[in-house]
C-alpha cells in the first residue's frame, strides 16, 4: 500500500495506516493544508474553492472529508460532486473561485485515489506552491475557523452541461457540420463520470452512440488505463458494431485514445497529432509537446507552417511553455488535448469536438486518416542500477558522448537523431534511468533503447 506525496498534490491506496496511506487522516490534513497555502497565498478574507471527483468507490468519502476540512477553515466550498478533472478547471475561473481540487488518481486502479490542486486559473499549482503545501503538512501547525466563520457548502451538479456548451462554442467547433456526418461511436467510459461527459457530448454533436462501461459506479472493468492491453471489449465492439470509431478516456476524463474503425488502435499519440491537424488548418501557431512524446506532432507543425517546441514532462511544464511560445494547441502523447481557446488543462471532451471536426471535414475512414500520418513507433525501457552509482553522472556522460547531435538537458538528457530520439530520465526515489526511444519500425526503436542501455552499463561499470 503507497502513500505518494509530491508537488502536485497527494495520491495513496484506501486504507491501512495513516501516513503509509490515503486515510481520511491524510485526506484531512493535506485539504487543510491546501487551504491554508490558499489563505496565504490569496491575502483574501474569504476564500472559495471548487470540489469535483471521479466516480472511484472511495470518492464520496474522500470529497465528504475534503469539503469538511475546508469548510471548518472558514472557506466556501462549491460542490460539483461527479465530475471530471477539465471540468473542474473550467468551473474553478467560472466561479471567480481561489483554487480547486479534484478528486481523482487518473488512470491508477481503483484502490487509489488523491487530491490534485488547482490555483485561481483552474491550472495545476507549480512546483514551489506544491513544496509548500508538503511543508505546511509537516509542520502540522493548523488554526480552524470559529463556529461563527465556518464555510458554506453550494452544490452544484450543472457543470458538465456548461463544459459541454463551452465546448460547442469554441470557434472551431460546428456542431451542423458534424451532424451531417451521421457518425457511429462506441464509448468506453471505464464505469466513472467519461460514460455521463462523452456521451451527452456526442449526442449534441448527433452522432449515434454505443455506450460500454458508462454507468459511473467506480467499479472499473478493466484497467483504466486506456492502453491497447486493456480494451480488447471496445477494440472488438466497434467492428461488430460497424461502428465509425470509438472513443475511450480514463476515470477523470483528461486522457483521450480512440479505437480505428477497424478495431485498431488509433495510438495514444496520435490524438494529439489528429487535434492538432485540424487545428493548425484552421489556425496558423506552435505547438507544445512534452520530450517523451511523438515526433509525429513535430511533423504536422511543420507541415503546416509552425514551429514546435518540447518541454520538460509534466502538464504543468507543457503549460508553462505553451504560454511562453503563443502554441495555439499542445499536450501530451498520452492524450492529453490542451487548448488555449477552451483552458490550459488536457481535456477529452475539447479533444474529442475537435477530432470530429477534422472526421467531418476530411471524409474517409479513421483508418485511413492514421495511415496518412508518420509513423513512428515507441520503445519504453528502464535500467535499474545500484544505490551508489551517480545516475546524474551517468547522464552527463551520455549527453558528452552525444554532444554533436541535437541535444535537450531540461529533464533528464534528450538526443534527436536523424531517423529516431532517446530520452534518458532518472527516477526521483529510485536508482533508475527511464529509456524512451522513438524509431521508423518497433524493431528500430527496440535497437536503439538496447543499445543505450548496453552503453549505460559500460559507463557504469556494470
Amino acid at each position: 500500500m503507497t502513500l505518494i506525496k509530491s508537488i502536485s498534490g497527494i495520491r495513496g491506496t484506501i486504507g491501512g495506516k495513516p501516513g503509509d496511506n490515503l486515510t481520511p487522516i491524510d485526506a484531512v490534513k493535506f485539504a487543510a493544508s491546501y487551504g491554508i497555502w490558499l489563505k496565504d497565498y490569496s491575502k483574501k478574507e474569504k476564500l472559495k474553492v471548487v470540489i469535483g471527483r471521479d466516480a472511484r468507490l472511495s470518492g464520496e468519502m474522500i470529497q465528504n472529508l475534503v469539503v469538511s476540512t475546508l469548510v471548518g477553515l472558514g472557506i466556501d466550498v462549491v460542490d460539483l460532486d461527479l465530475s471530471t478533472t477539465p471540468t473542474v478547471e473550467i468551473a474553478v475561473p467560472m466561479e471567480n473561485a481561489d483554487g480547486g481540487i479534484i478528486l481523482t488518481a487518473s488512470h491508477n486502479p481503483k484502490q487509489w485515489n488523491a487530491l490534485k490542486l488547482l490555483n485561481e486559473k483552474g491550472e495545476f499549482l507549480d512546483a514551489a506552491q506544491g513544496a509548500k503545501i508538503l511543508e505546511i503538512a509537516e509542520q502540522e501547525n493548523f488554526h480552524f475557523a470559529d463556529v461563527d466563520d465556518l464555510g458554506v457548502i453550494n452544490k452544484n451538479d450543472s457543470y458538465i452541461d456548461i463544459h459541454i456548451d463551452e465546448v460547442l462554442n469554441l470557434s472551431l467547433v460546428d456542431a451542423e457540420v458534424v451532424k451531417k456526418a451521421k457518425f457511429k461511436v462506441v464509448v468506453d467510459g471505464v464505469n466513472s463520470t467519461g460514460g455521463i461527459a462523452i456521451p451527452k457530448l456526442l449526442k449534441e454533436f448527433g452522432v449515434e452512440v454505443v455506450e460500454l462501461y458508462c454507468d459511473p459506479t467506480g467499479h472499473f472493468p478493466h484497467n483504466p488505463e486506456p492502453l491497447k492491453e486493456h480494451l480488447k471489449d471496445i477494440c472488438d465492439l466497434v467492428v461488430n458494431e460497424k461502428a465509425d470509431f470509438g472513443i475511450v478516456v480514463d476515470p477523470d476524463v483528461d486522457r483521450l485514445a480512440f479505437i480505428s474503425n477497424d478495431g485498431e488502435m488509433f495510438g495514444e499519440e496520435y490524438t494529439l497529432v489528429a487535434c492538432a491537424d485540424y487545428v493548425l488548418g484552421k489556425t496558423k501557431g506552435n505547438t507544445v509537446s512534452n520530450l517523451s512524446s511523438s515526433r509525429a506532432l513535430r511533423d504536422i507543425t511543420q507541415k503546416h507552417g509552425g514551429t514546435y517546441e518540447a518541454a520538460a514532462v509534466g502538464e504543468v511544464n507543457v503549460v508553462t511553455k505553451m504560454k511562453a511560445n503563443n502554441a495555439v494547441i499542445g499536450g501530451e502523447g498520452n492524450g492529453g488535448i490542451i487548448y488555449p481557446e477552451s483552458h490550459y488543462g488536457r481535456d477529452s471532451l475539447v479533444g474529442t469536438a475537435l477530432f470530429l471536426m477534422l472526421m467531418a471535414e476530411k471524409g474517409g475512414t479513421v483508418a485511413e486518416l492514421r495511415a496518412s500520418y508518420p509513423s513512428y513507433f515507441m520503445s519504453k525501457k528502464k535500467i535499474q542500477l545500484t544505490p551508489g552509482l551517480d545516475v546524474d553522472g551517468i547522464l552527463k556522460s551520455m549527453a558528452e558522448k552525444y554532444a554533436s547531435e541535437e541535444l535537450s538537458t531540461i529533464d533528464g538528457v534528450k538526443i534527436d537523431f536523424a531517423e529516431n530520439w532517446v530520452h534518458l530520465r532518472k527516477s526521483n526515489t529510485e536508482p533508475i534511468i527511464r529509456i524512451y526511444t522513438e524509431a521508423k519500425s518497433q524493431k528500430e526503436a527496440d535497437g536503439l533503447a538496447d543499445q543505450i542501455i548496453g552503453e549505460i552499463k559500460s559507463i557504469a561499470g556494470l
